[in-house]
């Protein structure tokens, strides 16, 4: 027993270069390799974090402005709106008025058609009584002269 643990305090000895090569080693490396590569990484991180966050702003960004153009959209389309019931309205009122002119014409030129038309049946009224009192005279002339014959 004493041979062996002589035994494996020779090996521990002789370890013991080994196990001071693989600390200096590992504390080397993680200042040369690693401690420079995790500030790139951390960097990169950051940049893709930093990218990320800034591509969700421009996101938010684009959408308060899609939704503010939407917005002044829909109220130059309620204007345009707006306007053409106004045009319409006037144009529906212009009509009224000049189908009402023409009307208010019409029943103008009907009733002075109506009066020519009245004082023709007039004229034409007097025309044959004066006629029709000649006729009348002439007839009855002929009557008793054809009586008298």
């Amino acid at each position: 027993m004493d041979s062996t643990i002589q035994a494996l305090g020779g090996i521990l000895l002789r370890a013991i270069p080994t196990f001071i090569l693989v600390f200096l080693l590992h504390i080397y490396l993680k200042r040369v390799f690693f401690g420079p590569l995790d500030g790139v990484l951390a960097k990169r991180r950051e940049a893709t974090e930093g990218a990320r966050e800034a591509a969700e702003s421009a996101l938010r960004l684009a959408s308060e402005k899609a939704a503010g153009y939407e917005a002044a959209l829909n109220d130059a389309r309620a204007d345009i709106f707006r306007d053409q019931e106004e045009t319409r309205k006037r144009w529906l009122a212009d009509q009224a008025r000049y189908v009402e002119e023409s009307r208010v014409q019409a029943q103008e030129l009907i009733a002075r058609a109506k009066v020519e038309i009245a004082g023709d049946t007039e004229a034409a009224r007097h025309e044959l009584e004066s006629v029709s009192g000649a006729l009348a005279a002439q007839l009855s002339q002929r009557v008793l002269a054809g009586r008298l014959n």
